[in-house]
């Protein structure tokens, strides 16, 4: 075994004795703030396929939710070819692969979007970390755990399709956002998405928002369409969040750089994102009660018998 692997191997065991003696004093902190309405939601918004304008939805959801006095924590997690800092019209100096190499701290990297909404960039181009292996999973856990900002919603924004990356970060989250669009292509591959997680992770509910619909009815179709098929194959719970209609104005604020709720505040895909915003936060107590991000990414990248929920 060479040197490297050696003090990778130690530095993942420290870590792993430091969390088990820190999650007895934390448990009983952590239940009591669930109980009590408070914590961190994680929302997982993920597709089948790209080109769905997932991202632009994170973006835009994002601001309608601070318009209403939320907190917000975006994760780029696209790590090969991540946009969102190119989207917000943003030049970050570092991003998360810096953090998953030891040369920066997760504190270090975030950057503001507005008063509300913080960004954590990831990299572009970078092939070293497009499936995070053990060691980078472990080390992102403990960024995660030092944070010291309080967020009342964290977006991740996972990269199209059914990599590790994105069943890592999609499972981890307590909500999973399967963003669609009318074609046929996004509906297929939305299922086949939905199909792997709830057959290999045991995930049952996701939430659905049909993106680029021609007007409301034609979002229902699209739902409906995969709701059906879903219905027959799998067991697990589609949830309709809402849509977003096609709008000349939002293709404008793409091409700015700046998100439409924010640039067309009064455009038709503006106050779909209101509309949806308002959903979110009506389903709040349900969401809560399933753990905040230390419990549920502990969970999830230690497996169970541990101590995690």
């Amino acid at each position: 075994m060479s040197a490297v692997n050696r003090t990778g191997d130690q530095a993942d065991t420290l870590r792993q004795m430091a969390r088990t003696a820190k999650k007895n004093e934390q448990a009983g902190t952590d239940a009591a703030r669930i109980a009590g309405g408070q914590g961190i939601r994680v929302i997982a918004v993920t597709s089948g396929k790209g080109g769905v304008g997932k991202s632009n939805v994170v973006a835009n959801l994002a601001m309608a939710l601070a318009a209403k006095g939320k907190r917000i924590l975006i994760i780029d997690a696209d790590l090969g070819v991540g946009n969102m800092d190119v989207l917000l019209g943003l030049s970050p100096q570092y991003n998360l692969n810096h953090v998953l190499s030891g040369e920066k701290m997760l504190s270090e990297i975030i950057i503001d979007v507005t008063p509300n909404i913080k960004l954590i960039p990831a990299g572009s181009g970078v092939q070293e970390y497009t499936s995070l292996g053990q060691h980078e999973k472990m080390k992102l856990l403990d960024e995660l755990d030092m944070l010291d900002e309080a967020f009342d919603i964290m977006f991740i924004d996972t990269e199209a399709g059914i990599s590790e990356n994105v069943t890592y970060f999609t499972v981890a989250a307590q909500e999973i956002l399967v963003v669609v669009t009318p074609e046929p292509t996004s509906i297929t591959d939305a299922y086949a998405l939905i199909k792997l997680l709830a057959t290999r992770y045991s995930e049952h509910h996701f939430k659905v928002l049909v993106n680029m619909a021609r007007d409301s009815e034609d979002a229902l179709e699209v739902f409906r369409k995969l709701a059906n098929v879903a219905g027959r194959f799998l067991d697990i719970s589609l949830d309709y969040l809402g849509c977003v209609v096609r709008d000349e104005r939002l293709i404008d604020a793409v091409k700015k750089q700046k998100a439409v709720f924010e640039l067309h505040a009064d455009s038709d895909a503006a106050n779909c994102f209101a509309t949806l915003a308002s959903r979110v936060l009506e389903n709040s107590r349900q969401a809560r009660l399933k753990g905040n991000i230390q419990f549920f990414f502990r969970r999830y990248l230690e497996g169970p018998g541990t101590g995690g929920l």
